[in-house]
């Protein structure tokens, strides 16, 4: 397949909407955490200038493209899935990278890049000896993300579109998500959202309640995301509120596995337990490249969910989101 160019037969198992982001990656103790009035476990934004200072106080560093949607697709794609991407970079060194990474794991991503405004996005990320991982992402070119952006022929020949919730931050990127919505909706095709962070659900509580009512077909997030969209320290009152309110809610709960909640069942998928783990950051998006995979081959949902666990149980073995070993092995 062309990877930036459409033919008249091209079709996605998933088309993304999402933040283009290079992650630059420090392994950090509590201490260093603290230090830089950072919340341990946590996302926080920051403007161009404080990233930059950040960055000027890190360890040894490893870069590799991110971005929650954008590791989703490559996640698929690595299973053997046909995806596609829309998100905005600049047209500067981490552009590039950006880019590069999406077409060498066969993504089809042909967003015209900014050759003005901000730089391209990045996020710095500590992670602890625990494996948890502290984010300080600076959105930059992200930010400008718009209506034009959005190619209806992806949106149409794609089975789901996904979308991130951290894109939720600018009224120019929640018009291009709803325009994503309504295109997709006219050509009966499936709306998969992710909650993103406890962060994100604090910022826009009401607006995500009204999209999982109104426009959503499948909901992924964890325990704490669906305890802080419900303001409730209850997972199993959250759990209950949650089902029922969209087709399909998938939550992941760290070593317990995930749970699958639509009107007519609960489903637990448990999980083994992992003993090398090196890095969580892109377990929930590796969860998801799992589970949509199965999702679009009409499997049923237990099962997308094992594989959505064995997926996020191979990326936590490694550092970063993006697996450098092939995916398609956990299919079997």
């Amino acid at each position: 397949m062309n990877k930036n160019n459409l033919t008249a037969d091209t079709k996605f198992d998933v088309a993304g909407i999402g933040n283009a982001i290079v992650d630059v990656l420090s392994f950090a103790d509590d201490a260093a955490i603290a230090k830089h009035g950072l919340i341990k476990g946590s996302m926080m934004l920051v403007d161009e200038l404080r990233s930059e200072s950040l960055y000027r106080q890190m360890g040894p560093t490893q870069a590799c493209s991110g971005g929650s949607v954008a590791n989703t697709l490559a996640g698929l794609a690595s299973l053997g899935s046909k995806t596609a991407f829309i998100g905005k970079v600049k047209n500067d060194q981490l552009g590039s990278i950006f880019t590069h990474d999406l077409h060498a794991v066969g993504v089809h991503f042909s967003t015209s890049p900014m050759e003005r405004g901000p730089a391209t996005a990045n996020c710095l990320v500590y992670v602890t000896p625990d494996a948890q991982r502290t984010m300080a992402t600076y959105i930059g070119a992200c930010s400008r993300v718009s209506e034009t952006d959005i190619d209806a022929q992806i949106i149409e020949r794609s089975a789901v579109t996904y979308i991130e919730g951290y894109l939720w931050d600018t009224e120019t990127a929640k018009a291009a998500i709803r325009k994503a919505i309504q295109i997709a909706r006219a050509a009966k095709k499936k709306i998969a959202f992710t909650l993103s962070d406890t962060f994100c659900v604090d910022r826009h509580r009401e607006e995500f309640m009204s999209l999982i009512q109104n426009d959503i077909d499948i909901l992924f997030a964890n325990e704490a995301e669906v305890k802080s969209l419900y303001q409730t320290d209850d997972i199993d009152a959250a759990l209950a509120k949650i089902r029922g309110a969209c087709p399909i809610a998938a939550v992941t709960r760290g070593e317990e596995g995930s749970v699958v909640l639509t009107a007519d069942a609960v489903e637990t998928a448990p999980t083994k337990r992992v003993a090398n783990v090196v890095d969580t950051t892109g377990a929930g998006d590796l969860y998801a490249s799992g589970f949509l995979f199965g999702l679009t081959r009409d499997w049923d949902l237990p099962t997308c969910a094992g594989l959505g666990n064995r997926c996020a149980g191979e990326i936590i073995t490694q550092l970063g989101a993006r697996s450098m070993k092939p995916l398609h092995v956990l299919v079997a």
